[in-house]
């Protein structure tokens, strides 16, 4: 007899985890299939460590390959029939596939989140991947370098001032490791008479505003102290080829915007016609679209209910999504009659956040901790959750205490290579 085919498109938090799990509850008796645009899974919460040049790209690429039983498509999915059961996708050569399933698994994650302020698409860049985290690193050590050698002090300010917009997770540890990453190669170059300057904006009251006060008082005692210039309430109302205009009526003088605002779900889910909450995919409590017991959705594109909460949906964490990958799994499974189908319920075991250097924030448990403790936790639970690469990444973390940073442009991402996306319309300039 032929085996059911199960296709799994996406490969980030959700999807990995649900091809992982489902390969080994499987164990030969369904064919499955991930459909990813990479050929890895990204570790995202140690990518501002990648643009800090703390770690080398691969250390936090998982190959896809690793993955036993499971087979692999290149492809990026541009349609869906849910009734006759097939995904088609399109590949970077320009060519396309289908693919018919008997089970579907919709894990596609999460895109930029834009807002329509004037020149935000031209000028600003975002932080979602290994190009932007390549290109990030290389622009830092230019804008640097140039700071260095202007000779006129307006030029060499505006050069070295970089402003982070978002002040969630990603943009606190971009900031944090941006300003240590830019300190040091600010002392390898004494034609640099100012010190590098970094800007932390959010419309926010504080920073980390989804996490526990604690944890935001610590992320902000830390960045105040090493320098981050960190303004709550604020944002950017226009960028320009020469600085930000801010909500507030100032101008930053600036050649370097990183957009960390947060993500939006992939807008491809709203493409299917069906029902969506706040772009995401309306799933019940087993990971099931209704009307669809064959189709499975999970991480940041489903609106998982939050069984703890209520009336509310899980947030878009990584740590839900790879839980929710995992449970589609073994609904998926239980859909073929092996075991017994669960419903997603899931309570929050803590948070870390790196901070650079010996700092972090981190509650495990609920329990509140900062400076070399919180580190030791958060570094180990990445070690924990990271699916390969362990041995490098404690490698890199090893070398980057003992050794002097290395910080070259290699030149590997030219900026029109990584263009924020356009999935919002900008007003017009003002005059």
């Amino acid at each position: 007899m032929t085996k059911p085919r199960v296709v799994i498109v996406g490969a980030g938090f959700a999807g990995y985890h649900a091809a992982r799990k489902l390969s080994r509850l499987a164990r030969g008796r369904a064919e499955i299939v991930l459909l990813n645009p990479t050929d890895y899974f990204l570790y995202l919460p140690l990518l501002p460590e990648v643009a800090a040049g703390v770690l080398e790209p691969r250390r936090i690429s998982v190959p896809l390959s690793t993955l036993d039983g499971v087979r692999v498509v290149i492809g990026e999915a541009d349609g869906m029939d849910l009734r006759n059961r097939w995904v088609s996708y399109r590949q970077a050569e320009g060519e396309s596939g289908r693919l018919a399933y008997d089970r579907l698994v919709l894990a596609v994650g999460s895109v930029n989140k834009l807002l329509p302020i004037p020149g935000i698409t031209r000028y600003a860049h975002g932080f979602r991947g290994i190009p932007e985290a390549l290109f990030l690193h290389d622009h830092i050590v230019r804008q640097v370098e140039r700071a260095a050698a202007a000779t006129d002090p307006a030029e060499q300010q505006a050069r070295a001032t970089f402003v982070v917009v978002g002040a969630g997770y990603t943009g606190t540890e971009v900031a944090a490791h941006g300003q240590l990453f830019t300190d040091d190669l600010a002392a390898k170059h004494p034609g640099l008479t100012v010190r590098p300057r970094w800007v932390l904006l959010d419309v926010a009251e504080r920073v980390l505003p989804e996490l526990d006060k604690r944890m935001s008082q610590t992320a902000h005692r830390v960045l105040t102290g090493r320098g981050v210039d960190v303004r709550m309430g604020i944002s950017v109302a226009e960028a320009t080829g020469n600085g930000v205009r801010l909500t507030n009526g100032d101008f930053l003088p600036t050649c370097s915007l990183v957009w960390c605002v947060g993500v939006r779900p992939d807008p491809f889910v709203e493409d299917l016609g069906l029902r969506t909450e706040k772009g995401r995919l309306v799933v019940d409590e087993y990971l099931n679209v209704p009307g669809f017991p064959d189709v499975f959705a999970c991480g940041d594109a489903a609106a998982v209910p939050d069984l703890t909460k209520p009336g509310a949906v899980t947030p878009m964490t990584a740590q839900h999504a790879q839980r929710q990958g995992k449970l589609a799994a073994r609904n998926v499974a239980a859909s073929f009659g092996q075991g017994q189908r669960r419903r997603y319920e899931h309570r929050d075991l803590g948070f870390v956040v790196d901070l650079g250097g010996r700092d972090a924030a981190a509650n495990p448990l609920k329990v509140p901790m900062a400076g070399l403790l919180a580190k030791i936790v958060t570094r180990g639970y990445h070690l924990l959750i990271i699916p390969a690469n362990r041995a490098r990444v404690s490698a890199d973390w090893a070398l980057d205490a003992a050794l002097s940073r290395q910080s070259v442009r290699l030149g590997l991402v030219p900026a029109a290579d990584v263009p924020l996306e356009n999935t919002a319309p900008e007003l017009p300039a003002r005059r």
